[in-house]
């Protein structure tokens, strides 16, 4: 039984079982203290502070677990600091899973800490927004005429008004469910559209589908999926995750049952890491445990799934210099690393690595709206980096490194499925119109994406 000294702020979530706390401590109890994750942790490298490192965090939320008392607020100010890249478990050298750990002491933070009122009316604006579309637009458009006549709001508001981008909101181009296809048709892939990035830039999406419909793919937009459940789990609301989890899986499970999918395509890579571990999700529930598993296997990110792909260049782009910048999650909760830039490569563009490619940008799904100075920090430094390549255009995988970057960099930011579509006949991204390269160099001639020499950029995708 709960102690009473517990203040409950999410009334209706149950508590979780024993075993679930004791797997969160056995998760904990594998950390040795190395220190190999003090060096990738972009918190610890601005303060020095232990408790902003991976092992710190470990201690603190060991302790937190442990004991039978309402978590310190010292605790959850370092536990709410930690930005969830995962750079840590990279480094570590026995394999910490602090993804899963650091997702349970939020979860158990939000149902025992009573957070002062003005952050509770926060997060709760954030992760009830955001996931509905139609709601986001509206709040989005109000945010963008607030900036635009200067209104005063809040230091806590104003942050996130500053993050909303000068496009996007618009009622046009968003993608709902149907179904693409033209011509003969090699895979039926599923699409996960999402939720901010169809508010924030559903060009992504529609770049995605021109690509894969363009090279024999039929590409579903399944009725009922909506936000994958990312934010919500990282806001500590593990139940409101759950449910939309399940209406996607249910979904999905429905169109792999009636006419099969040969992969579920994710372009967000927050998105895509949570998806990918639908499993991990479900793996106590005997209804969706096996439902979630499949559709977990069949999860993959854009460039992992074009990655084998054969795909027909053009010379459009000729001249591009791009830097690429790997999103945490796509690096560290996927480790897709090789596939986008290998493509980039592959279509002809020169592609330059961002100098600390481990380091997060900030973004961090809501960080940048929860935690907006550490994330300008981060933001900032990620900008000078990207300058530091003399690129022309700076290639990101995931929607909220996009909005993050945009805001610090002047180097034009796209989707790198945008830059691919470009490359196969498609138009150029917007955020390029009227652009010129800086530097103009060759067309390479072998542009194989896989490193195999090809006599001709091919006929098909596989």
């Amino acid at each position: 039984m709960r102690s009473t000294a517990f203040s409950e702020t999410t009334p209706s979530a149950d508590p979780p079982p024993a075993s679930e706390v004791d797997g969160a401590l056995a998760i904990a109890a594998r950390c040795n203290h190395f220190g190999f994750c003090t060096s990738t942790c972009p918190t610890y490298a601005l303060s020095h502070d232990e408790h902003e490192s991976p092992r710190g965090r470990i201690a603190l939320i060991s302790k937190m677990l442990s004991s039978n008392t309402r978590p310190e607020s010292e605790a959850v100010k370092h536990i709410d600091s930690c930005l969830s890249c995962l750079a840590c478990m990279s480094a570590c050298a026995v394999k910490v899973d602090f993804m899963h750990l650091i997702d349970h002491a939020r979860a158990h933070v939000e149902r025992h800490y009573r957070r002062p009122l003005k952050e509770r009316c926060l997060r709760s604006f954030v992760g009830w927004i955001i996931p509905r579309r139609k709601l986001f637009r509206i709040a989005g458009r109000l945010g963008l005429w607030v900036r635009r006549l200067r209104i005063p709001l809040p230091a806590s508001l104003r942050s996130i008004v500053d993050l909303l981008p000068l496009t996007g909101f618009a009622a046009g181009g968003d993608l709902e469910a149907r179904t693409f296809r033209s011509g003969p048709v090699r895979r039926r892939v599923a699409l996960l559209a999402g939720c901010a990035q169809r508010v924030l830039a559903p060009r992504i999406n529609i770049a995605t589908v021109n690509l894969l419909v363009r090279h024999g793919c039929e590409v579903v937009v399944a009725p009922g999926v909506e936000c994958c459940g990312s934010l919500e789990l990282h806001l500590g609301h593990g139940a409101a995750a759950r449910r939309a989890a399940k209406r996607n899986i249910d979904a999905w499970s429905k169109g792999i049952s009636q006419y099969g999918l040969d992969a579920i395509i994710t372009t967000a890579s927050g998105c895509g890491t949570t998806v990918k571990d639908y499993g991990h999700l479900f793996k106590d529930d005997p209804e969706y445990s096996d439902k979630a598993r499949r559709v977990a296997g069949l999860s993959r990110d854009i460039t992992e799934f074009l990655g084998v792909a054969d795909l027909r260049f053009t010379d459009s782009h000729v001249g591009c210099s791009v830097a690429y910048h790997d999103a945490c999650s796509l690096r560290n909760g996927q480790r897709v690393t090789s596939q986008p830039r290998n493509l980039l490569r592959a279509a002809g563009f020169r592609v330059h690595d961002v100098p600390e490619s481990y380091f997060c940008c900030g973004s961090a799904g809501t960080y940048n709206l929860l935690q907006p100075e550490t994330a300008r920090t981060l933001g900032q430094r990620k900008a000078r980096h990207v300058s530091s390549t003399g690129a022309d255009i700076l290639a990101v995988g995931n929607i909220g490194c996009i909005t993050q970057l945009s805001r610090y960099t002047n180097t034009p930011v796209v989707h790198t499925v945008e830059l691919l579509d470009w490359a196969t006949g498609g138009e150029p991204p917007a955020a390029i119109a009227g652009w010129a390269p800086r530097h103009p160099q060759p067309f390479p001639e072998n542009r194989s994406a896989i490193g195999e020499d090809r006599e001709s950029p091919g006929v098909g995708m596989w």
